[in-house]
């Protein structure tokens, strides 16, 4: 089966696409296992460990990242550059992810049969 990418490329908070995209990400899972997770540009705040989102009145969903395990999604690549413009180039996860070069992005992209962007 061809592999499904998922692209995160906005901001957690700010608006409803990161909490669509995980439960999109979560939901197919039950179907596939050939799921790959991008997190680009303003996407790669969505991983963030430390958040408190409630302090805006805001719903905790970063937390349920952790449940991607459990559902054996395991290609998680983080944008290199993206985190390096934000100045995040050391900040923690809460999930593994390997983080990468946009051109490992692209060729990884490039293996996927759809793409969905949130």
């Amino acid at each position: 089966m061809k592999k499904l990418g998922f692209v995160f490329s906005s901001a957690p908070h700010g608006s409803a696409s990161g909490r669509e995209g995980l439960d999109a990400v979560l939901a197919t899972s039950n179907y596939s296992e050939d799921l790959v997770l991008f997190f680009v540009g303003d996407g790669v705040m969505q991983l963030l460990s430390e958040q408190q989102p409630t302090e805006i009145l805001c719903r905790d969903y970063i937390s349920t990242f952790k449940m991607l395990s459990l559902c054996d999604v395991e290609d998680i690549y983080v944008c290199e550059t993206s985190l390096s413009e934000r100045g995040l180039s050391h900040a923690s996860f809460v999930i593994n992810v390997d983080i990468v070069s946009p051109d490992v992005i692209s060729q990884r992209l490039a293996q996927c049969a759809k793409v969905l962007q949130f």
